[in-house]
């Protein structure tokens, strides 16, 4: 069982996840080490992880089976990127991605009767895509890893940003229902930045942006211009 944030039809609130009859991953972040030199990337056109937060998927096409079924057997790792706009031509093939995405390692996984997953995915750390190899069903791609911690400089500015941001996301959610209290300030900002419904772009963006202080500061515009919200 394992709190998250997630989109509904309504409005935004904290649910908890369940996943029955579970098997969990092979690696944690912490086993993982640091990120391999190559991993399955999983090209979404409205999904992006980031580096302190959850996300539950339910794995349907057979190349993302396979992909889970290797991943499952190795490190765990799987790396999320955003489909670039006009994506659609090429959706069976291999689409334009954007270089940058997070891998995630799978905290949780359940094999359906007919060979569909449902897993869960903690986010780990960034990346930049190098090259790719498409010998597989799935892409796998070479990568490097990018810090997304926060500069020395920057440290006493985290509970300030967790706080604006809580305090905006009240604002524009009223009726949310929120339960931070056992989060840390980097895994709020994440994890706001996860489901907030903005645009996918936009959301590309928080990702890019230069450690969680960035991002708050960016979802705290985003929600203020959006929302009319007066400093």
């Amino acid at each position: 069982m394992k709190s998250i944030m997630t989109r509904g039809t309504i409005g935004i609130a904290v649910i908890l996840l369940c996943v029955p009859s579970v098997t969990v991953g092979q690696a944690t972040p912490e086993e993982s080490g640091r990120l391999p030199q190559a991993i399955p990337i999983f090209p979404l056109q409205d999904v992006t992880l980031f580096p302190n937060s959850t996300q539950p998927f339910h794995i349907f096409e057979p190349r993302y089976r396979d992909m889970v079924a290797d991943a499952l057997e190795s490190d765990s790792i799987i790396g999320m990127v955003l489909l670039q706009p006009g994506y659609e031509p090429e959706h069976e093939g291999q689409p334009p991605v954007y270089e940058m995405g997070c891998a995630g390692v799978i905290i949780a996984s359940e094999q359906l009767p007919d060979g569909r997953y449902n897993i869960v995915l903690r986010g780990l750390t960034k990346f930049r895509i190098l090259s790719e190899d498409l010998d597989r069903s799935y892409r796998l791609a070479s990568v490097e890893a990018i810090s997304d911690g926060v500069p020395t400089s920057e440290r006493s500015l985290l509970p300030q940003s967790r706080e604006e941001l809580e305090e905006v996301f009240r604002t524009a959610f009223p009726s949310a229902q929120l339960s931070f209290s056992d989060m840390s300030d980097a895994e709020v900002i994440d994890g706001l930045s996860l489901v907030v419904p903005i645009e996918p772009t936009e959301r590309q963006e928080l990702l890019e942006a230069d450690g969680p202080v960035r991002r708050a500061s960016g979802l705290v515009s985003l929600l203020r211009q959006r929302f009319r919200i007066a400093p």
